[in-house]
């Protein structure tokens, strides 16, 4: 059976190829477990090719602004590319007329109308007007629907005879001015997740950088029938941003691109800072760094922004501020040296979307091995231990598990900072079933390292975080670490029965209590209250009859119905009417020892569940 899965994982077969196999393998729970982790692995595969797919287009494009002057061939290719990594039906630009006060098509991509490719839509209409007019980003999966839009007549018809449903549309920003739009569309309705938006807007940012390379070439040809010694300028100037572009293609580091823009600016000395003021490489200038006042300036702005000792200019990725660009100790800038400065910004923020992407990218996969730890749905122990040395993972001395909850509203925030904590360690994290877990080598005790993970994970999320711990096997790529997972699990579910929010447990310190409390939750509690007394609950609740507190009574005075009776205040053949009723509903065994302990501890949790004291 796994030998055959794979088969199909290696020839990229089809869903339907093993949904086959396992139907063919009928009620083997082997099967059923191999099918699921394959089925898995094929959409981590898939992800992954369409992550890089999705880079090599972006590197593709980024080669085109060096190599291509021809700013039209340059459009088309984007929105060709775009169409193809978004598998959209249609992908198509437009550039706006200030004049005319509308935005038109420039350049579509699967267009099945003439009139389309030629309509006009004025500002503020439709999802292109309303995006090429604000400049913010706008989607809609079914936009003939829905009602955020301005509708006209001219601009639905065309959408309807294109057949289109789903809409994303992106602005082109060029100095911080929006000169248009990129819109991808579907012919069926669905909706557009993070990563489409993202990646869309990534194209258009392209799209903008060659729509504004067309236009400071044109200033070039301009210039150069004015004054040589501009053009020289702004020639060296291309020749600095082909420089930086191609550190792009060859997948270069932070300080490579400090080095290179160091030099392309005179030999100015040259840092990047994150957004709150760390160094990330380079040299910085003594002081406090640039003034808030400044940055925020440039980042409205999009441009760099002169200082008193230098120039800064941000790294942007829509509205995310990813890094800042200062420049210092060097020659005045002239507009094609700032023009070099803000080129490299966007170079440094390329490299860090990347860096970023390649984080988490190693984050799934070490998410992915994880899982498979922690579940043993892995079963080749060599072939584990080759993922976690791919990992860099350092388990060998043993390892520490934790099982971390957090409020609901931190939890995103809980499981990044808990992946930073883990590469940092050596480790590996993953969000299983809601909650951070955490894999880490046990330089300390149990408690110890939980303690210290417990506080770190707090202090990023500013909430309470409350932590279970086991220690792990010496090998986890052996099988051992579900009972380690199993067990950290128990110690936190026990300190969330007793109240103990905030605080971290080992096995060592709840001892017996955590197989107390740590295995039944609220919904394992309603299913034994549903099974021992639901049907009565539904009949008090039907009819509006009072059988549950007429079994408490019975029950309390130790199953004599004349004690029952004068406890309820009722005559006894009404206590006897509503027991035959009970007989009725739960059958005749609910009196025998075993069914009546079930039935008393039903009782017990129903009235503890509803706060109200029995009579």
């Amino acid at each position: 059976m796994a030998r055959t899965l794979l088969d199909l994982l290696y020839d990229e077969a089809p869903r339907a190829d093993f949904d086959r196999l396992v139907e063919e393998a009928g009620d083997d729970p082997d099967a059923r477990r191999s099918y699921d982790v394959a089925l898995r692995l094929r959409e981590l595969i898939a992800r992954q090719r369409s992550r890089e797919a999705e880079l090599s287009a972006l590197y593709d494009t980024a080669s085109d602004l060096t190599a291509i002057r021809d700013v039209n061939a340059i459009l088309s290719a984007i929105v060709r590319r775009a169409r193809q990594l978004l598998k959209a039906d249609m992908t198509y630009l437009s550039l706006n007329d200030e004049g005319e006060g509308a935005s038109y098509m420039k350049v579509t991509d699967g267009a099945l109308s003439a009139e389309f490719r030629t309509l006009r839509l004025p500002l503020g209409t439709g999802l292109l007007g309303l995006v090429a007019q604000t400049g913010a980003p706008y989607f809609t999966s079914d936009y003939q629907h829905d009602e955020r839009f301005v509708h006209r007549r001219f601009v639905d018809d065309a959408v309807a005879g294109e057949g289109i449903r789903a809409i994303l549309g992106v602005p082109l920003v060029v100095e911080g001015r929006v000169i248009g739009a990129l819109l991808a569309t579907h012919r069926t309705v669905r909706p557009f997740p993070p990563e489409e938006v993202s990646l869309l807007t990534s194209f258009a940012a392209h799209a903008s950088v060659a729509l504004e390379n067309a236009r400071l070439f044109a200033d070039l040809d301009e210039a150069n029938a004015q004054l040589r010694a501009q053009a020289e300028a702004v020639e060296e100037a291309a020749r600095a941003h082909d420089q930086l572009t191609g550190l792009l293609l060859h997948r270069s580091t932070l300080a490579e691109v400090v080095a290179v823009l160091g030099e392309v600016l005179g030999g100015s000395r040259v840092a990047v800072l994150d957004a709150d003021g760390h160094v990330l490489a380079g040299d910085a200038a003594p002081g406090p760094g640039p003034g808030r006042a400044a940055l925020d300036q440039a980042v409205a702005s999009g441009h760099s922004v002169e200082l008193d000792d230098g120039y800064l200019a941000p790294a942007l990725a829509g509205q995310e501020h990813l890094a800042t660009v200062l420049v210092h100790g060097g020659p005045r800038l002239d507009r094609a040296g700032r023009r070099t400065l803000e080129r490299g910004a966007i170079v440094a923020g390329l490299v860090l979307l990347f860096a970023r992407s390649v984080d988490e990218a190693e984050e799934r996969l070490g998410g992915a091995l994880l899982t498979d730890l922690i579940e043993g749905s892995e079963a080749d122990p060599a072939r584990l231990r080759q993922r976690a040395r791919s990992q860099r993972l350092r388990l060998d001395a043993g390892c520490v598990v934790a099982v971390a909850e957090v409020p609901t509203g931190e939890r995103h925030r809980a499981a990044r900072a808990a992946a930073r904590l883990a590469r940092a360690a050596e480790g590996l994290a993953v969000e299983h079933r809601g909650r951070p877990v955490l894999l880490v080598p046990a330089h300390d005790d149990a408690q110890a390292v939980g303690q210290r993970l417990r506080a770190a994970l707090a202090e990023a999320c500013g909430e309470p975080v409350t932590l279970g711990v086991a220690p792990g096997p010496r090998h986890p790529v052996d099988g051992a670490l579900p009972a380690a997972y199993d067990e950290a699990r128990r110690c936190l579910e026990a300190l969330l029965a007793l109240g103990r929010v905030g605080e971290c447990a080992d096995p060592a310190a709840l001892g017996v209590t955590r197989l107390l409390l740590g295995t039944s939750g609220p919904g394992e509690l309603d299913d034994f209250v549903a099974r021992a007394l639901g049907p009565v609950l539904d009949h008090d609740r039907r009819r509006g009859t009072d059988l549950v507190t007429t079994l408490e009574a019975w029950f309390a005075e130790g199953g004599r119905s004349r004690a029952a009776a004068e406890r309820l205040h009722v005559h006894p053949n009404t206590v006897a009417q509503r027991l035959d009723r009970v007989t009725e509903l739960l059958g005749a065994r609910w009196r025998e020892p075993d069914a009546a302990l079930d039935l008393q501890l039903a009782l017990r949790v129903a009235r503890l569940r509803s706060q109200q004291p029995a009579d």
